[in-house]
């Protein structure tokens, strides 16, 4: 027998799982590993080949672990029928230069472990995984060769927050409490495994509230005392001021070296590996979105003429910005992973996309950044508790189990939630209504509006105070555990 409040947390619950399921970038192949790079299939063995593709994905990018678990453990249940799926974004487009037709994909996999949104989420766990790490790989297929190059994204890797408490950008604050440098290790400790070395690139403000953050970064890389961590700290909004895009370039010539180090992947027509990529760019900012994929998308392109040139699809000394139906695809293939990441994680399509689409910083992008940085801010303060709390859900960071009473949904707002809000707009009206419907003298006007201006006024400076208390906050996991 289910109570009144027990089926409209059970509504609650089945829209929370709705949330993630209507959210753009899942994706799913029966015949293809979409988990895993094409390096990381390229060096198996036979017998991980035999495996079912459940059984052989790579567990950081499956988004449907938790409810195939109990029909995976089923002997009866075919492993076919049981697929892994992963949330990002995947471009596959049929491609023409030189009158040459290849294949050229983009595949981004987003990490299912320390999942949720922009300002819930930050910086990394116990464990060492990072808040939206997103593993991003170039593929390109031409007569039988295949070559890709991977690059990644992920918090800044210490434990720092940034909850929302209705300010247009909170201040991001960096724990005091905690041994920053276990789960720093334990995140790189993992990166060099899997990727080999690492070129950081941290494309934060150095000055202002994030400067303590690029220092605190810096410091670490330091303290680690890894000859196989490279770091370096960009101002892409100091470099790029003033329209001044084309500074980009001095970071792309900056890495050049290092990238022509790591070099790509590549398999001949022959099925032998020619080339092995040996590091990649991990690149951040604070969200990982807008500046990062800028970023990206510049240091794919180096690495796919490259590749393209070796193919033989390019001429030696042709360059890709010089084709312009291929760039067109590419940079709006580019667009549009930037911003299925960006709503993945943030809410909104991305910022700096004019950039990414046209090569070039138009006024009608910044026009459309601020109308996205509004629906931001309304969705990070006022409607992210419930998309974070819809992502533990899905994921299994929260099991619903009646045995264990009433759920956290129940928890009730305190009083100053409704009642301030309420005093504030009430004192609003009536000053507009004082100024509309103006007293027998001025000075009585004057009187009304001040007092209802001063109570309007003071009533918003209580709740600014209190912002952490008028937020969308989520309820379902400890903030212990998301911090």
């Amino acid at each position: 027998y289910l109570t009144l409040t027990d089926s409209q947390e059970n509504k609650t619950f089945l829209a929370m799982i709705n949330n993630v399921l209507t959210t753009d970038g899942f994706y799913f192949c029966t015949d293809y590993d979409l988990t895993h790079t094409l390096q990381r299939l390229a060096n198996t063995s036979p017998d991980f080949q035999e495996m079912s593709l459940l059984e052989r994905a790579d567990q950081r990018f499956v988004w449907n672990g938790n409810l195939l678990r109990e029909l995976a453990a089923q002997p009866e249940v075919t492993h076919k029928f049981a697929l892994p799926v992963i949330h990002g974004f995947i471009a596959m487009k049929p491609c023409r230069i030189n009158g040459k037709i290849f294949e050229w994909i983009l595949i981004s996999r987003r990490s299912c472990f320390r999942a949720g949104v922009r300002y819930y989420v930050r910086g990394i766990d116990s464990e060492g995984h990072a808040a939206n790490f997103v593993e991003t790989e170039q593929i390109v297929l031409y007569e039988g060769t295949k070559a890709s190059f991977v690059q990644t994204r992920g918090s800044m890797p210490f434990y720092w927050s940034q909850r929302p408490n209705l300010k247009y950008k909170p201040k991001p604050i960096i724990s005091k409490t905690t041994n920053h440098m276990d789960g720093f290790q334990r995140h790189f400790d993992s990166q060099l495994l899997i990727y080999g070395k690492q070129t950081i690139l941290n494309l934060v403000n150095q000055k202002g509230s994030e400067k303590p953050l690029e220092q605190a970064f810096a410091k670490m890389v330091t303290g680690m005392n890894n000859g196989m961590l490279n770091y370096i700290a960009f101002d892409f909004h100091k470099e790029c001021s003033h329209m001044r895009w084309d500074r980009l370039q001095v970071l792309v010539d900056a890495v050049a070296e290092t990238q022509d180090e790591y070099v790509y992947f590549m398999v001949n027509s022959e099925g032998k590996t020619v080339a092995q990529q040996k590091g990649v760019f991990r690149s951040n900012c604070m969200d990982c979105l807008d500046r990062t994929n800028v970023i990206q998308s510049l240091l794919a392109r180096r690495s796919l003429q490259t590749q393209l040139q070796r193919m033989g699809v390019l001429n030696v000394g042709q360059r890709i910005e010089e084709q312009a139906e291929f760039e067109k695809i590419y940079k709006n293939a580019w667009a549009d992973n930037a911003n299925a990441c960006a709503v993945q994680y943030a809410g909104t399509g991305a910022l700096k996309t004019d950039f990414t689409r046209t090569g070039k910083r138009t006024r009608w992008g910044l026009m459309m950044d601020g109308w996205n940085s509004m629906i931001r801010y309304y969705k990070n303060n006022f409607s992210d508790g419930f998309r974070q709390d819809s992502i533990d859900l899905f994921l299994g960071n929260f099991a619903v189990d009646e045995s264990d009473g009433p759920t956290p949904l129940r928890v009730q707002k305190d009083w100053k939630f409704l009642t301030l809000p309420i005093i504030m707009l009430v004192a609003f009206s009536m000053c507009i209504v004082c100024l509309l419907m103006a007293g027998d003298t001025w000075t009585e006007t004057l009187a009304y509006v001040m007092f209802w201006g001063a109570a309007s006024a003071i009533t918003a400076t209580i709740i600014l105070f209190n912002g952490q208390d008028f937020v969308d906050a989520p309820k379902l996991v400890h903030k212990e555990k998301m911090d």
